[in-house]
């Protein structure tokens, strides 16, 4: 083999390497489906409602179960109106958006960087233009390669916020819900 071939092979199992190590990461599990836009009927027993937003209503002033579910109705629309949350339909609020791409000029200066070490080994092989193209081609590859986990990783960190802001609504509905409900003298947990 010539130096022009062994070089040519280096370059090809770098390049290989690289590509093998930038695999992206597996993509995140979908977000739960939204729950339905209707409250839920109260069960015979009351409490269905309650139950629904993960709360534990008892009846401390030894209410009826028909009586524990008119208050839950009446709570479910009060802390609706006085939040603006429903909370049978949650829907993530939008956040800021970062114009800025974690990566976006990552194949143009991957291009630069590569044909600059290409021409390096290639003029110690006795070819530096065929160096630079093998540098530059390899370099695109590997920008590339990290443009696009950039915007998987940005992708991961919007469905974060997303899945933060509807917890945080929840959380916010069920202490108006909670409230109202104390006031009717149950107990709330």
């Amino acid at each position: 083999m010539d130096k022009r071939t062994t070089l040519f092979s280096t370059a090809s199992a770098l390049l290989s390497m690289s590509l093998a190590a930038q695999q992206p990461p597996p993509a995140p599990a979908a977000a739960p489906a939204a729950a339905p836009a209707a409250a839920p009927a109260a069960a015979p027993g009351g409490g269905a409602l309650s139950s629904s937003l993960g709360l534990y209503v008892f009846p401390a002033k030894n209410q009826t179960a028909q009586q524990q579910s008119s208050d839950e109705g009446a709570c479910y629309g009060w802390a609706k109106s006085e939040t603006g949350i429903d909370p049978m339909a949650i829907k993530p609020q939008e956040a800021a958006s970062n114009p800025a791409n974690p990566a976006g000029g990552a194949p143009a200066r991957g291009a630069v960087g590569g044909a600059a070490a290409g021409a390096a080994v290639g003029a110690i092989a006795g070819d530096a233009g065929k160096g630079a193209a093998i540098g530059a081609t390899t370099g695109v590859i590997a920008g590339a390669a990290r443009r696009r986990q950039g915007q998987q990783q940005a992708a991961a960190q919007e469905q974060q916020q997303e899945q933060a802001s509807v917890a945080q609504q929840k959380a916010n509905y069920n202490k108006a819900f909670s409230a109202c409900m104390e006031g009717k003298g149950y107990t709330v947990k």
